[in-house]
């Protein structure tokens, strides 16, 4: 897990929680292309969130939580707005989700690492 698309080379999570940096919670997925294509997990993503709130996840509000892909290259891009344009077919021309190029992605502290597996959730 980490920070990605703020303005702060050096952010911390109290600072992503200000608002004062620009930064979206995020995770970086690796992945194997022989094993799982970018478009399924662009579509996995779109299925296991809300892509239609804006700067919010369930209970979390602020900037930080928006919906937001950040992509690599310009096929990645390509992907990305081709799903999300299915996907706001589907909800109607609701989806608020931010297609954006990576920047500036850091990890978050360690003790944000894990955190459902520490808590005993997964």
């Amino acid at each position: 897990v980490g920070y990605c698309g703020g303005d702060d080379p050096n952010t911390t999570y109290e600072k992503v929680c200000s608002g004062s940096t620009n930064h979206a919670e995020t995770i970086k997925v690796d992945f194997d292309e022989n094993e799982v294509s970018y478009e399924e997990l662009v579509r996995f993503f779109f299925k296991i969130h809300d892509p239609t709130q804006l700067n919010r996840q369930g209970p979390d509000i602020g900037t930080q939580y928006r919906s937001e892909i950040f992509y690599k290259d310009e096929n990645q891009k390509r992907i990305a707005e081709k799903i999300k344009e299915e996907f706001n077919k589907k909800f109607n021309g609701k989806v608020v989700t931010n297609i954006s190029e990576e920047k500036l992605y850091q990890p978050a502290e360690e003790y944000h690492q894990y955190y459902l597996k520490r808590k005993g959730i997964l």
